[in-house]
This record gives structure tokens, C-alpha cells and sequence, in this order.
């Protein structure tokens, strides 16, 4: 994952998140601060607040509000929209909008590269530009 010397540009951005009991919140500043388990992520989230919560590989309104959970989007190589499940040696598990699974190697990037980056069979994912 990207960790980089600011701490904030070139980390994976988060999609969206919602806090157990709380409302969704698409994100255009949080972002994953480090891994906790294999699910879990310690993220910064848009007051500028950390919190651990769990990846789940669902759109944001599919993000449920008893636990702390949130989504990261990926966009493969030929636009397809689809959410990381987990991450693992530079490689993610993903699920499509459509519920098709898969895995990908996936490369880092902004929204407007989204497929530019990424070669055939890998996915684009978000950083964090700047803050």
C-alpha cells in the first residue's frame, strides 16, 4: 500500500464509509492509513479523525451501519466499475457492480487515468492527490 513521506498524497483513497450507526459518507479526502488485519484498516476519515473499519466489497449505499465499515472502487482496464474485497501482495480480490468476483493486479492513480494506467487485466484505484 502507499505510504508515503506527507502521510496523505499517494495513499488509497477511500471510496466511502459509514460508522456503526452513523450516515454514509462519500469521501473525497479519506483514505487508509495502515492494515490491521485482513479486512480491517485504520483510515483517515474526512474530519481529519482515524478510525479502524472493515473493506467491504459493496457500493457505498450497500455499506451497512452496525459496524464500522467502508468501500474502496476499483475501475479495471476496460471501465468496469468493481469494489475491492481485499488486498493482498499488490493483488486485490474485487466484486463488479454486477456481483462477478475476481483478481487483478491493480496499479494507483487519479480519477482522470482511470484506465490510461492500467495495463490489460489490471485495475485502477484511487490515491489521494493532495490535502
Amino acid at each position: 500500500m502507499a505510504n508515503n513521506a506527507s502521510g496523505v498524497a499517494g495513499n488509497i483513497a477511500v471510496t466511502a464509509y459509514r460508522p456503526s450507526g452513523g450516515s454514509l459518507v462519500n469521501s473525497t479526502t479519506a483514505y487508509i492509513i495502515s492494515q490491521r488485519g485482513s479486512k480491517l484498516f485504520k483510515i483517515s476519515l474526512e474530519d481529519s479523525s482515524t478510525g479502524v473499519y472493515e473493506l467491504k466489497a459493496v457500493p457505498p449505499a450497500s455499506l451497512a451501519n452496525t459496524s464500522n465499515q467502508f468501500c474502496v472502487q476499483m475501475i479495471l482496464n476496460d471501465s468496469t466499475v468493481c469494489y475491492v474485497e481485499k488486498f493482498f501482495n499488490n493483488t486485490v480480490h474485487y466484486v463488479t457492480a454486477g456481483g462477478d468476483t475476481g483478481t487483478t493486479k491493480y496499479t494507483l492513480g487519479t480519477e482522470t487515468d482511470d484506465e490510461g494506467n492500467a495495463g490489460a487485466g489490471i485495475g485502477n484505484i484511487d490515491v489521494i492527490t493532495d490535502q
